[in-house]
């Protein structure tokens, strides 16, 4: 038996740790602002970067006597890890431990083309794995399952959280990103009750199936999809679809590259999403004014990490745009809940669960002295599945073929962002110019599921 069952079982079999999950308000703040305090502190002794920010602020650790005052330091962004990544490499100078104390980095395609870590000591990985369970065990995960990991494992932060239905007790299938059909022969052969993947691959997946002659109720035994990456799996119409489709429950999750895994997931009610309160500190602020707006209210998300001594992250700018609740729900637990990602401040799109910028194709377009320099980003949804088209100008008097010169783009922009597009080649002057803020995306999907 893995270790953690028998401590659950014994305390109340609904619940990893029925003590942490459905403790009040007051202890759950309490307990956060002793977490914080002794963070701040960690960073600002043994982050140079840390330690500069907070002076030029002066903010210190010292100040901090309620929540609240952590709205003395100051922000940081996807720019400031990949700048100071690159400024002090590897892994930049917000890392607050020696390097040996480093066992596992993830990493993320940045608009430089070079990957932006994420590294974690081995506590920090033990933490993270832990709260995996806990999520695993709340959306109904128990020992008796048998869990296919479909999330990409190369890099991904999705990877390992694998290693929480380990911890749990469940039989877990590390099958990864293989193709359709071969998935399918997988779930088929082990008779796999849970499977992880991306909304739009659970639709793609189940019609999949359906083509190939496969029930899905009665050939297969997948009675629960945890689903993130992409925003469907907190849409109701979305969830419903992909339930009715495969005879099974959705449950959403939500996770960020640059702190770990899964942040936050649906418990059996399927009310929201409940965050990782001990790990991971919440604001919710307008980002105009970086004010917070009220309980239910939308604005940006804001996160400081609690626990992680490898790279701590203070005040950190999801750009993700959301909504929360305190109130306690019906399954007992009462850490706040997120009600979904709502859109984002920036123009990041998600292509098959993968981050894409604009600025990280303008990078790759601007290098090559075949293009214009001019590129335009289109998004559409063709069966079930989001694709991504990248229109780019080719310059006066080009010679070669407008398919070799798509290849090679799309080639390039595999290797730098990990999304694969059509690339389609323009004569020059084709794309509008604009004198002040160019638009680069046309989004022409007209809802989550058309």
């Amino acid at each position: 038996m893995a270790v953690g069952i028998k401590r659950v079982v014994d305390n109340d079999p609904a619940y990893w740790d029925a003590a942490l999950e459905t403790q009040s308000r007051r202890d759950w703040d309490d307990l956060k602002l002793a977490l914080l305090q002794k963070h701040l502190r960690h960073a600002y002794a043994n982050s140079p970067f840390y330690r500069s920010s907070f002076d030029a602020a002066r903010a210190h650790p010292d100040q901090v006597k309620s929540l609240d005052d952590i709205r003395r330091f100051p922000f940081i962004n996807k720019r400031t890890l990949r700048d100071r990544q690159l400024a002090v490499p590897p892994f930049g100078d917000l890392v607050a431990v020696p390097e040996r104390d480093i066992v596992y980095i993830s990493a993320s395609s940045g608009s430089t083309g070079v990957p932006t870590a994420s590294p974690f000591t081995q506590g920090d990985f033990d933490d993270w794995i832990d709260y995996e369970a806990r999520q695993f065990w709340s959306s109904g995960m128990r020992p008796t399952d048998r869990y296919c990991h479909s999330l990409n494992f190369s890099l991904f932060i999705g990877g390992p959280c694998v290693l929480g239905a380990q911890k749990l007790g469940a039989l877990s299938i590390h099958a990864g990103t293989v193709p359709s059909e071969r998935l399918l022969q997988i779930l088929r052969q082990f008779q796999a009750s849970i499977i992880w993947t991306t909304p739009s691959y659970a639709w793609y997946l189940g019609e999949t199936a359906q083509k190939e002659g496969i029930d899905l109720r009665k050939d297969l035994a997948v009675r629960r999809i945890f689903v993130a990456g992409e925003p469907g799996g907190s849409i109701a119409e979305t969830r419903n679809r992909i339930e009715d489709l495969w005879g099974a429950s959705v449950y959403d999750y939500y996770g960020l590259s640059d702190i770990f895994g899964s942040c936050a997931g649906m418990c059996e009610e399927k009310n929201g999403l409940h965050w990782a309160e001990d790990h991971i500190l919440v604001e919710v602020l307008n980002p105009e004014t970086g004010e917070p707006v009220a309980e239910g209210e939308r604005g940006e998300m804001v996160l400081t990490t609690l626990k992680k001594t490898a790279r701590p992250m203070i005040r950190f700018r999801t750009g993700d745009i959301v909504s929360f609740t305190s109130e306690p729900c019906a399954c007992g637990r009462t850490a706040i809940r997120m009600e979904g990602v709502h859109g984002r401040v920036d123009d990041m799109l998600i292509i098959k669960g993968v981050n894409i910028f604009p600025s990280d194709v303008e990078s790759i377009v601007r290098r090559d002295h075949d293009l214009t320099g001019e590129y335009k980003l289109v998004v559409e949804r063709i069966n079930h599945l989001d694709q991504l088209t990248v229109e780019i100008e080719k310059i006066v008097g080009y010679n070669g073929s407008d398919e070799d010169l798509a290849q090679h783009f799309s080639k390039r922009l595999k290797s730098v962002t990990g999304v694969t597009a059509k690339v389609t080649v323009l004569p020059p002057d084709t794309l509008p110019r604009a004198t002040h803020k160019a638009k680069r995306v046309e989004d022409r999907r007209t809802g989550v599921w058309n």
